[in-house]
């Protein structure tokens, strides 16, 4: 029996991507070694990142699965060891390209040559539906293909990973926090890090930090989008990011209540004082629709494209309504079963809604605040 060929091996384990970071596993260094034998039996020897790595059964069953798919080879066999310190360091350099340990990390986001764009969901009162709207449009992000990634920048009143069904925790290799994902995208939040329901009680120099390790710490990746979900109003929070990622975009989310409408605007002024763009304003609650199809504006009308206007008027550019979404229980059910309604009722108006604004924002331009041009003065003759 002619012996499995290993450069074939190679070449199909290539296309086995560590669960956590997304590369190929032959990239990453993971394979240690492949030993064939006359039987056709292949023993692949390969290196978890860190002892305990919860990713491990879906690495076997990957590995497993690309090596049977190659000629002449009969069982497969996956043999799991442990990265040792330096290859976790070579590790960490080839993903973050650092050269050395000293210093803080940078955050990839702020650097003129990235190409993530940066969403704050902002709005001035609680209970207007921010964290929905948020976990709804990354959802529908990820679902047009793009690479999402989920900042949950609400220390004290975190909701994020209930809202995505997260349930696993960050990984640590390193310096670098590994991200769970869920429904293709890449989540993290303070209450992953927090036992059962435990209060977060911090003052602003904590939250600082805090935000700062998520935006630099954490392995992202290549993302296109990165939502952040702000705590309502104009704090600490708001503030630390207007210092760290001057490029992001506010999208402002209100209700059309009167005075729901009028703190919103305040949370969008911010921007002003900060030199922030307005990427647009969500009308969230807009109606609840009866079963005779008729409306019922629970909580007036108009108050969206009134802050939209406002705004406007305010930064002196465009600021969009990028949509109104209705009252609907399925998106209140899905946020607490973790199955975000655009998932599990994707035809209702709500999720439609929110599909539509999702399309705007994946098709804006990215900005070019704080980035080179590649410009270059002429030389005279």
């Amino acid at each position: 029996m002619p012996l499995p060929d290993e450069s074939a091996i190679r070449a199909a384990l290539s296309t086995v991507q560590d669960p956590e970071i997304r590369r190929p596993i032959t990239d990453l260094g993971m394979v240690e070694q492949i030993d064939t034998n006359a039987d056709g039996s292949v023993v692949v020897r390969a290196l978890l990142t860190v002892a305990g790595c919860p990713m491990k059964d879906r690495l076997t069953k990957d590995i497993t699965a690309a090596v049977q798919r190659v000629e002449d080879v009969t069982t497969v066999e996956v043999v799991l060891g442990v990265m040792s310190d330096e290859q976790r360091t070579d590790l960490r350099r080839k993903l973050r390209g650092d050269t050395g340990d000293e210093g803080p990390a940078e955050i990839p986001f702020a650097q003129p040559g990235s190409r993530t764009r940066v969403y704050a969901v902002a709005s001035g009162k609680g209970g207007v539906g921010k964290s929905s709207v948020t976990v709804n449009l990354a959802v529908a992000l990820a679902q047009q293909g793009l690479s999402v990634g989920v900042l949950d920048a609400d220390i004290y009143g975190f909701s994020v990973p209930r809202m995505l069904g997260v349930e696993g925790k960050p990984t640590q290799v390193e310096k670098m926090i590994m991200p769970p994902q869920a429904h293709d995208v890449k989540v993290i939040s303070i209450g992953m890090f927090t036992p059962g329901n435990t209060a977060v009680v911090w003052r602003g120099p904590m939250l600082h930090r805090a935000l700062q390790q998520f935006l630099a710490d954490v392995y992202w990746g290549d993302l296109d989008v990165l939502l952040l979900d702000l705590p309502p109003g104009t704090g600490d929070i708001a503030i630390s990011l207007a210092q760290m990622l001057p490029s992001a975009e506010l999208i402002v989310v209100t209700t059309p209540q009167i005075a729901a409408r009028e703190v919103a605007e305040r949370a969008g002024s911010i921007a002003l004082q900060t030199h922030q763009q307005i990427a647009g304003v969500v009308e969230n609650m807009s109606w609840l629709e009866l079963p005779n199809g008729e409306r019922m504006e629970l909580f007036g009308s108009g108050g969206g494209q009134a802050v939209a206007d406002s705004l406007a008027a305010m930064t002196g550019t465009r600021v969009p309504l990028l949509g109104q979404i209705p009252i609907d229980q399925a998106v209140r059910e899905g946020g607490d079963n973790g199955q975000p309604v655009i998932l599990a009722a994707p035809e209702t108006p709500a999720a439609q809604a929110m599909q539509q604004i999702a399309k705007q924002l994946a098709n804006r331009q990215s900005s070019l605040v704080g980035r080179s041009l590649g410009l270059a003065p002429a030389a005279r003759a």
